[in-house]
């Protein structure tokens, strides 16, 4: 790569990087296999849009039942894959990005156009529709070749991540009906 910035919130914005390898996708999102979704970014414009790829391959667990004798990628991977590139563009904002999480606050207008089979290539492109300093709105569209597979509008909110872990020794903390 040409672009010698390191991926981390702070650095000087003029010499950001517009790639991203494996290695830089692992400093900033805290997924790991089988569930880090995207394999390398090729685009990235600050605060604005990304564009990542997947390799999908006959051994992602999830074609082990999903379905036999004719496996296809899940939607909801797909969609969290889109997730995962607009997590991949933000977090690069966030200077203090190890103890914070990107979730999930909604998925609209999620549509599945075409399978996606073990060998194709996806193109992952997500834009930035409105940000706020702890809330963005997405729109993310994935291709295979030219060819349109599935699109959804994705909402995410960063979060501590002491927000997720719970006091063992407060009342109901292993009951899950507790957290809702």
């Amino acid at each position: 790569m040409s672009d010698t910035a390191d991926p981390i919130a702070g650095a000087p914005h003029s010499s950001a990087k517009t790639t991203l390898d494996i290695n830089d996708i692992l400093r900033i999102l805290p997924h790991r296999f089988p569930f880090l979704l995207i394999d390398r970014v090729i685009d990235l414009t600050r605060k604005q849009r990304i564009v990542a790829i997947k390799n999908v391959t006959i051994n992602e667990p999830f074609f082990a039942g999903h379905f036999p004798n004719l496996p296809i990628m899940p939607g909801v991977l797909i969609v969290e894959a889109i997730a995962q590139a607009g997590g991949a563009l933000l977090l690069t904002e966030v200077e203090d990005r190890e103890g914070k999480l990107m979730v999930f606050t909604g998925i609209e207008r999620a549509r599945f156009r075409r399978p996606v089979l073990p060998g194709d290539q996806l193109r992952i492109e997500v834009e930035v529709k409105a940000w706020r300093m702890t809330a963005v709105r997405m729109e993310g569209i994935v291709y295979v070749g030219e060819k349109r597979v599935a699109e959804a509008t994705v909402t995410c909110q960063l979060v501590d991540r002491s927000r997720g872990r719970r006091n063992s020794a407060e009342p109901g903390a292993n009951s899950e009906a507790a957290s809702e």
